[in-house]
């Protein structure tokens, strides 16, 4: 498979969104960083994510949204912490856990329950989902284990000769993952740090937790709630120097 590098233009998110249609997979902009996205009402789909990422099946996926009317169908209700979440963060870098609809297929949801959703704020991103026609499921374009990529250069180092296209809109904004804020329950938690800060959540809840596997691992059995908290993550390649002693004064 040759992999196309096209700039963000109609044209090219024109061609992307029917490759999504189709059942393909495209590596699309966002202002955290670059995903690689498939339609995600469609299974057969969303496995090829999987297999170009070599991704673990017990890894749920983000499904991606271009407007809040699009979200009802996708979930069975909307609490009203996370109604304010979303008058207050987006568009922009935060993914809520919420309770799923039949709509969403199994491999999204690795078998759960619930369903990350999120409203990018990139243009490009939001475009491509509404001339999709559906919803997209994207976690990063990058094999699993490496750095999230955060140019469409990146994403091609990765994924050539594994997808079609690549939609190139530039560097990512923000850089690192979304915030993960599972809405589910009377007070949310906190499952993957990212732009979306607790003391940011705190002025619009007033609450907030932070879940303990932020900074601890899983252990053996326990559940993956959210991208992010199980499996290596963030991890570059790079030499890494400690200096053991007191800055002088």
């Amino acid at each position: 498979m040759k992999t196309q590098v096209k700039p963000v233009s109609p044209e090219a998110i024109a061609e992307a969104a029917q490759l999504i249609a189709d059942g393909e997979l495209v590596g699309m902009p966002t202002e955290t960083v670059y995903g690689l996205g498939a339609n995600a009402l469609d299974e057969t789909a969303v496995k090829k994510i999987f297999e170009a990422k070599g991704r673990p099946g017990d890894n749920p996926l983000i499904v991606h949204v271009s407007s809040l009317a699009e979200i009802p169908p996708l979930v069975r209700e909307v609490p009203e912490s996370a109604k304010k979440l979303m008058e207050a963060f987006w568009p922009g870098p935060m993914t809520l856990i919420l309770p799923k609809s039949d709509r969403i297929p199994g491999a999204v949801s690795a078998g759960l329950d619930t369903v990350g959703i999120r409203l990018p704020a990139s243009e490009a991103a939001r475009a491509l989902i509404a001339a999709s026609g559906c919803p997209i499921a994207a976690p990063s374009a990058n094999r699993s284990g490496k750095p999230s990529p955060t140019t469409a250069q990146h994403v091609f180092e990765d994924m050539d000769g594994r997808i079609p296209m690549i939609l190139d809109g530039g560097a990512s904004e923000v850089g690192v993952e979304s915030s993960v804020i599972d809405a589910t329950g009377d007070v949310p938690v906190i499952l993957r740090p990212g732009g979306i800060t607790p003391e940011m959540v705190e002025r619009v809840l007033g609450d907030v937790k932070v879940d303990e596997h932020v900074m601890s691992p899983l252990a053996e059995g326990d559940i993956v709630r959210s991208p992010g908290m199980k499996y290596k993550h963030y991890a570059p390649r790079a030499k890494t120097v400690i200096f053991d002693g007191q800055a002088k004064r």
